[in-house]
């Protein structure tokens, strides 16, 4: 934990190396699928060594592994960072490295007087995520809080530096997920922090999505299943004189209607398909209720978009990562 304003938290250890291992711990979907070769690093120099011996193979680096659906197993080498610290830069700025859980930081910010990230409470990921995929919730995205982005470049390995423009950050959306995808890994994230007492908003979040979404380690799941859709503002109009009650937030990408209420509308709240079911409280949601297979999880996640295709004429696509 946070010692003090200039501490930090994490410990160092031996990189792991794992041969033919189940990912049923790496990821919260719950898929028992394996991986031909499973690393954990706990330093920069243990990185460029494995990306120096494994060069040309296939590699996934992973986080907690809340976006991920493993399809089958996995024929190459799965990277996970062990490194979990994070520092104050000055009374305003955090860094924190790729390996620590985002929620946690964001803990012990909150007990230390610091705001700023309190509405990205209990959201599932580590750090690195947190920039590839900028998160966000309740009107705050991970890219409103990030001043820049310390990388690894795979084929130099070479350090570099993403400003939070370079990062090209989008709705769940960012440049490390389409250009730069696979090039470079995040090692650490660099915050902007104030000080306030956050305490009273970090509880009502975490309430807030306690009531609706089911927590890692309740109930097996990637989160939010679907993103959100955004739509032409002519056709917006259309669905609303047709549903007088839809909500609808219009923005510079469009306007988004919310995927759940979509969802919701087309009667998929609770359905279940084998294994997979939508979520009771929350029909964003895809659970692993009982033992799915991924076949049955992307089938159900098919037919649920199909449906809301069918009645609305609006694609809805997974935030989720099929590998």
């Amino acid at each position: 934990m946070f010692h003090c304003p200039r501490g930090a938290i994490g410990e160092c250890r031996a990189m792991l190396v794992v041969s033919n291992i189940s990912l049923l711990p790496y990821n919260t979907f719950g898929i028992d699928a394996k991986a031909k070769l499973f690393i954990e690093y706990y330093s920069l120099d243990e990185l460029r060594e494995v990306l120096r011996e494994h060069k040309g193979e296939r590699i996934l680096h992973i986080g907690q592994g809340s976006n991920l659906l493993f399809t089958k197993d996995f024929d190459g080498v799965i990277l996970h960072s062990g490194m979990a610290r994070a520092r104050f830069l000055d009374d305003e700025t955090v860094e924190a490295q790729n390996g620590l859980r985002l929620d946690d930081m964001i803990a012990q910010l909150t007990d230390m007087g610091y705001s700023g990230l309190e509405k990205l409470s209990l959201i599932p990921g580590e750090v690195g995520a947190s920039a590839v995929q900028n998160v966000g919730a309740y009107g705050v995205e991970a890219k409103d809080v990030i001043l820049r982005v310390n990388t690894l470049d795979v084929e130099t390995l070479e350090e570099r530096v993403f400003s939070n423009e370079e990062c090209r950050f989008g709705y769940r959306d960012s440049a490390f997920k389409h250009e730069l995808k696979g090039k470079y890994i995040v090692t650490s994230v660099v915050y902007k922090v104030k000080p306030g007492d956050a305490t009273k908003t970090r509880e009502e979040i975490i309430q807030t999505r306690m009531a609706k979404l089911p927590t890692v380690g309740e109930v097996d799941s990637a989160g939010s299943f679907f993103m959100n859709p955004f739509v032409p503002e002519e056709k917006a109009k259309a669905l609303l004189e047709l549903y007088p009650d839809m909500p609808n937030f219009p923005s510079p990408q469009g306007v988004k209607i919310p995927a759940a209420w979509l969802i919701e509308q087309c009667g998929w709240k609770g359905k279940t398909l084998g294994g997979a079911q939508v979520w009771p409280k929350q029909p964003l949601v895809i659970v692993n209720a009982n033992h799915a297979t991924p076949d049955e999880i992307i089938a159900l996640a098919a037919q649920v978009s199909a449906s809301v295709k069918e009645k609305f004429g609006i694609d809805i696509h997974p935030e989720v990562n099929y590998i």
